[in-house]
């Protein structure tokens, strides 16, 4: 019923790659780029998907987890901006994937008494504009009612609060989501393909040579248009073309920790304003997502890291407003990102506009960054929109608005029947639950792996050895990476990045990607000593 994307799959893609003309060859696998491959194919048009890592894998793995307008962007008088996200976060929740996204709680405290007015003003517009009525309505709290619902924090610190509501995802499943997605809509998906360089005819970019990670073999792809939806790395596929580039990108470091649910007693998540920008507390299972923080980087987009001030700064703040500070070791799990931010006169990352551009640098060759994740799928109609003018024939307007993604379709059924599966699948209802969230209809495919093999219901660090095998059979992971740090969030939950658990999960995916018993160990091997060095970096 949905798309498979397994290692014969991306062999038949690679075939294609090299013996179809594409209307439309996206480059770049993250949030944007996955989004503009389903808003092309979605319109019928012949595309193909590159992505030179794995899907995900640069700054849409590692954001706040956060589906929202920005609160913080009022201040900064981002009108237009704010109604934009609100708009997407309402479709996301209540038609495109109210599997992958849910509505959370937040608090925000008050200092002093003044404040309940500017703030709360400032709140009611964010309840108005855009996306009305796809969560409650917030509330304004004493400070008795904010201790009620937040044992942890120093009340007597504050006036009282401002409760309201957001959304959240997790951030690296909603991507490869999107890639099944275009993928059942015709798309050829390919990840470790990376685009070594633009091909022309007649002064118009034509297509792209790619190499395949893997085998070293390149192909050449031709293709009517060209997208560039690379995020952070932009200025490096710009550099592939001639002449001044449109627009360059700042990338401004983001980092978050988690820390273990029972450290910190609140009803829903937290947001407080820091001198640059805000901190979020963000409840994530059995953790606390904590940051972030908003500073210049110039370095690889690679190599991104953590730091120990980075750390410090972030638990500085938190512990601003809890009555028990945290400390160091309560720090279970880390990751950084970097927001991909077009360049402006501000030298503060925190102060540069989240806006979107879209340009053309020479003909057939366009080019998208900025942007919010939350307005993922503006951003993916916008270039789709630029690309296909003066393609030669009628294009369909965007559809992608009310087109559910991949296991949308038919999860309020199943979760209102979770009980039922739960005793058919010999799982805990809870178990269900959270793999609703997780696959929504498309659960049936993990279940039945299930059926085939009851070994594989087994527990692997907080998730089911069938997600391990799915996330190979269905999802397009081609390593212990894939699988631990974004199919699932195993690496990013644990300080060793999932080093112990390496080995089980390569016994799992070993099979299905048709490993040799040397392989398997070179894996393992390969992905511990990366964690190691990470580990001693702070990466």
């Amino acid at each position: 019923m949905f798309a498979r994307l397994d290692p014969a799959r991306r062999a038949d893609s690679l075939a294609a790659l090299g013996s179809t003309e594409f209307d439309v060859l996206v480059v770049g696998g993250g949030v944007v780029g996955a989004g503009a491959a389903l808003d092309a194919a979605s319109r019928g048009l012949s595309v193909a998907l590159v992505e030179a890592n794995d899907w995900a894998s640069g700054t849409s793995s590692r954001s706040s987890k956060l589906v929202h307008g920005g609160l913080r962007y009022l201040e900064q008088l981002e009108f237009k901006l704010v109604r934009e996200a609100l708009k997407e976060r309402g479709l996301l929740l209540r038609r495109l994937a109210p599997h992958l996204v849910r509505p959370v709680p937040f608090l925000f405290p008050l200092k002093k008494q003044w404040e309940r007015a500017y703030v709360g003003a400032g709140v009611l517009l964010y309840d108005s504009i855009g996306g009305a009525g796809a969560v409650p309505m917030h509330r304004h709290l004493s400070r008795r009612k904010m201790a009620d619902l937040g044992p942890s924090l120093d009340s007597e610190a504050f006036a009282g609060a401002i409760r309201y509501y957001d959304a959240q995802m997790d951030d690296a499943r909603l991507v490869s989501t999107l890639v099944r997605t275009a993928a059942q809509h015709g798309a050829t998906v390919v990840s470790r393909a990376r685009v070594t360089s633009l091909l022309r005819v007649d002064g118009r970019v034509s297509g792209a040579s790619v190499r395949d990670e893997l085998s070293g073999v390149t192909h050449v792809v031709r293709a009517r248009r060209v997208i560039s939806a690379t995020g952070v790395w932009t200025d490096s596929l710009n550099a592939l073309s001639p002449g001044v580039p449109p627009f360059h990108v700042r990338m401004s470091k983001g980092v978050h920790v988690l820390v273990d649910r029972s450290k910190i007693q609140l009803d829903g998540g937290l947001i407080t304003q820091t001198e640059k920008s805000v901190l979020f507390v963000i409840p994530w299972g059995a953790y606390w997502i904590i940051g972030t923080t908003d500073t210049p980087y110039t370095g690889d987009p690679a190599a991104v890291s953590a730091t120990a001030e980075d750390v410090s700064y972030i638990l500085d703040h938190v512990n601003a407003v809890l009555r028990s500070p945290l400390s160091v070791d309560d720090v279970v799990g880390s990751y950084a990102g970097l927001r991909p931010l077009l360049d402006g006169a501000s030298g503060d990352t925190a102060k540069l506009s989240r806006e979107h551009a879209v340009a053309e640098p020479e003909p057939g060759f366009f080019v998208i960054a900025g942007g919010k994740y939350t307005t993922y799928r503006v951003m993916a109609a916008d270039v789709v929109n630029a690309a296909v003018s003066g393609l030669g024939r009628a294009v369909a307007p965007s559809l992608t608005a009310k087109l559910p993604l991949c296991g949308a379709v038919g999860y309020q059924e199943l979760w209102a029947d979770r009980a039922r599966v739960a005793a058919e699948s010999g799982l805990p209802t809870s178990t269900v639950e959270r793999l609703l969230r997780r696959y929504g209809s498309a659960v049936s495919d993990v279940l039945a792996l299930i059926a085939q093999d009851a070994s594989l219901a087994a527990p692997v660090a907080g998730y089911l050895a069938a997600e391990v095998v799915y996330a190979v059979t269905h999802e397009g992971a081609l390593g212990l990476e894939d699988v631990l740090a974004r199919r699932t969030r195993i690496a990013m939950e644990h300080l060793d990045f999932g080093a112990s658990v390496a080995g089980d999960v390569a016994d799992l995916i070993a099979g299905p990607l048709g490993w040799s018993v040397a392989e398997r160990d070179a894996a393992v091997e390969s992905y511990r000593a990366g964690t190691e060095l990470a580990a001693r970096t702070g990466t």
